[in-house]
């Protein structure tokens, strides 16, 4: 993708062009050639998705290393992971030798990044890869930190769990009422931090308490977090969802635990 033409496969306007920068008040160019990315993949039983997500990914025409942590799949997924990655010469694979969670699994992945800037990247294809070019622009033209991609600010979405979305917007609130943001998507997955923000920071969640975890160690932090509209496709559970009710519990836990006690 050139300064001057939108991005063939998804459409988006060059994020330096002033449409764009009008959006974000902000004037300055950018390049994207000087940055590499670090895209960190937590992968558990994902045989279905895990070719296509790595290809989408690969597809991204930015200067990358994908590391893909496998938490001890059981459904085939690890066998295919070692094929993938010799098809490429910019992945990491890293496998765990039991299961451990999401958490765990980044924090694996974190330990061995070697980009400006780190990405997360679920390997369900419930994200698209094709919004890399607008979600890292705060960061490469210097604006923030941080960015969170929200499901909530004005993209579109596949309708899908009434409760999950209602349960989502109270550990939001929640979240923001002891961190003092104003997030619209504490839980989203695309999360993206300059390799520095991370590098001091002690992820002790296993699971989905990362996502609180997260937010509440940035914002201690006073990093400076944007906020970009994403596309979200979700999937229901007979297509492979994961994340239950008692994941929400521990996430309302977490958010004690990590703003309240160091």
């Amino acid at each position: 993708m050139t300064k001057t033409q939108p991005c063939p496969r998804c459409g988006y306007s060059d994020p330096a062009q002033p449409a764009f920068r009008t959006v974000l008040h902000d004037d300055r160019q950018v390049d994207y050639t000087a940055v590499k990315l670090s895209v960190v993949v937590p992968v558990y039983n994902e045989k279905n998705t895990i070719r296509k997500i790595i290809q989408r990914i690969q597809n991204v025409e930015l200067n990358k290393e994908i590391i893909i942590v496998d938490d001890y799949s059981t459904d085939g997924t690890r066998d295919m992971l070692p094929e993938i990655s010799r098809e490429y010469d910019n992945i990491k694979l890293i496998l765990h030798d039991h299961n451990q969670g999401k958490g765990a699994a980044l924090r694996t992945g974190f330990q061995h990044v070697a980009g400006d800037i780190v990405i997360i990247q679920d390997a369900d294809l419930e994200y698209n890869p094709n919004e890399y070019y607008k979600l890292i622009y705060p960061i490469v033209a210097d604006l923030a930190d941080v960015v969170y991609g929200s499901r909530f600010i004005g993209e579109t979405h596949r309708v899908l769990f009434f409760w999950h979305y209602v349960g989502n917007r109270f550990l939001t609130m929640l979240s923001n009422m002891f961190t003092n943001l104003n997030l619209t998507d504490m839980e989203t997955c695309y999360k993206i931090f300059r390799r520095q923000v991370l590098e001091d920071i002690d992820i002790k969640s296993n699971r989905f308490g990362f996502e609180p975890e997260i937010t509440a160690k940035v914002a201690k932090k006073r990093c400076r977090i944007y906020e970009m509209p994403i596309q979200y496709h979700g999937r229901d559970y007979s297509e492979g969802k994961k994340i239950g009710w008692r994941d929400g519990v521990n996430a309302i836990w977490s958010i004690l635990r990590f703003n309240l006690f160091r």
